[in-house]
């Protein structure tokens, strides 16, 4: 890999992830060693968390639907950020890009931490903290490795892993359903507070599993005709995977006595050592989620770099993250800057916390709640502005209800994260406003852009390589300009 950088502002990235590829690499960013965890993490609630899980499966078609159409409106790199940044403005992109970049490198904290319970199947079965935290680390790492090596790469690894990872947990969604025990199940709700409350809670817990469903959105611009791919890979991917997780996680709480669900750091392999006795079976589930997490962290760890990538191409993050290096054009720096804070975030959580995947989880999802519920309301904003020029009143409806339930899915899934989770990741992202501050007054000193505006001089941005070029008409509504000053009419493009 050549060791120069490039920052090429003509040049976008590479195009290299098709259909399956990108529909993979959703599969694979929402499955990972989360969904092999939950049901110890879910066991404290009882078989209540089972009517989270179905509730926050359907807010995540939701979600996933609301993506799709996202990503026709604006099918360049960066998902979330993007469409904060276009239908609100600058410092609303900063902040979802902030924001979710926190989720993608904590998230990855939290998959590899289930991940060593599985890999701890084999070896490390005392497990020792130090060796636990070394194994994590080893991890981390070898999917940054995949990652630096280029996107055709990392796609090819995805497509591999998801398939291995799929095998055993379609087996526990249709076979194991045949052992479920009734008596294994335990008090419905276990939790002490309210059916509503439990909900609530495991809900939030719950929605870690589907943390991911976003990620053909975030590289659409590494994706062949994003318009077309990224929707199918979006709902497809998110389809397939509410599935076996409903059925998979009803299956383990049917199999492993409750009283001991809550305490198992590999939940799926008891469920199949209890089905055919022995270890054997509970061995090869151990594998598939180890294959499992590896996958899961690939995914992520790509990213972790693509969304800072298409933020400082805008001038909303760092310059350093929009570098790309090597032949293949890898965005090095967040590849590895994200992997030292993910590094850094699971020492610290090994030392200080008992329940670790809990507390990682509950921090991951509420900083990819803010930039879902920021995609729900840029979609709701441009159907209610300009929705009914292009689309008839029942399809109008159709889209205005999908969004409104993406949003409201949303907010409640902030409210069941817990007061002190929701005080931690509102002081991780206001930790953001300086980092803006710091990003605008450099632009202000040296950018004529920034010194043009200043003057009451209309000007464009530069705009990241990949997003799509402007042209067509913009509402009225649209045509202010994010900082001052008025917007082009081409400025913007919406597709229907």
């Amino acid at each position: 890999m050549s060791g120069s950088g490039r920052q090429g502002k003509g040049t976008a990235p590479t195009a290299a992830l098709g259909l399956p590829a990108a529909s993979a690499l959703v599969i694979g960013s929402i499955i990972g060693t989360g969904v092999f965890a939950l049901p110890s993490a879910l066991a404290p609630y009882g078989p209540v968390s089972l009517v989270a899980f179905v509730v926050v499966s359907l807010g995540a078609l939701a979600l996933a639907l609301t993506f799709g159409a996202l990503s026709k409106r604006v099918p360049a790199s960066g998902g979330p950020y993007v469409y904060a940044r276009e239908a609100f403005g600058e410092f609303a992109g900063f902040l979802n890009a902030w924001s979710y970049w926190i989720t993608a490198w904590a998230g990855n904290a939290a998959i590899v931490v289930a991940w060593v319970g599985y890999v701890e199947v084999f070896v490390n079965t005392g497990h020792h903290k130090w060796v636990s935290v070394l194994l994590a680390l080893v991890g981390l790492w070898i999917p940054a490795a995949i990652n630096l090596t280029g996107v055709r790469n990392t796609g090819a690894f995805q497509v591999v892993t998801t398939v291995l990872k799929f095998v055993p947990l379609l087996f526990m969604a249709t076979v194991g359903l045949l052992f479920v025990d009734s008596r294994n199940f335990g008090p419905f709700n276990a939790s002490g507070q309210s059916a509503l409350g439990a909900v609530s809670a495991a809900g939030a817990i719950a929605l870690f599993s589907y943390l991911g469903l976003e990620a053909a959105s975030v590289v659409a611009g590494r994706v062949r005709e994003p318009g077309r791919n990224v929707p199918r890979a979006t709902v497809y991917g998110t389809l397939v995977c509410a599935g076996i997780y409903i059925l998979g996680t009803l299956a383990v709480f049917g199999t492993v006595a409750h009283s001991k669900l809550g305490g198992s750091t590999a939940p799926f392999t008891d469920a199949a050592n209890n089905i055919f006795g022995g270890t054997w079976a509970g061995d090869v589930v151990a594998v598939a989620a180890i294959i499992s997490g590896v996958g899961a962290l690939n995914g992520w760890t790509m990213l972790c770099a693509e969304m800072p990538y298409a933020a400082a191409r805008d001038g909303l993050f760092p310059r350093a993250f929009a570098r790309l290096r090597g032949r293949s054009d890898v965005p090095a720096f967040g590849i590895v800057a994200s992997t030292v804070l993910a590094s850094l975030i699971t020492v610290f959580s090994y030392t200080r916390f008992d329940d670790v995947f809990t507390k990682i989880v509950l921090l991951s999802v509420l900083t990819a709640v803010i930039p879902y519920l920021f995609s729900a309301a840029a979609q709701l904003y441009w159907l209610l502005v300009r929705g009914g020029q292009r689309s008839g009143p029942r399809r109008l409806a159709r889209d205005v209800t999908v969004s409104a339930l993406a949003l409201a899915f949303s907010y409640w899934s902030i409210q069941g994260s817990g007061y002190q989770t929701v005080y931690y990741g509102l002081f991780v992202l206001l930790l953001g406003v300086p980092v803006y501050v710091w990003l605008k007054r450099g632009q202000a000193a040296g950018d004529p852009v920034a010194d043009a505006r200043a003057a009451d001089v209309p000007a464009q941005r530069e705009r990241a390589p990949e997003t799509p070029p402007q042209a067509g008409r913009v509402s009225r509504g649209l045509r202010t300009g994010r900082i001052g000053g008025l917007r082009r009419r081409g400025d913007l493009r919406h597709r229907d």
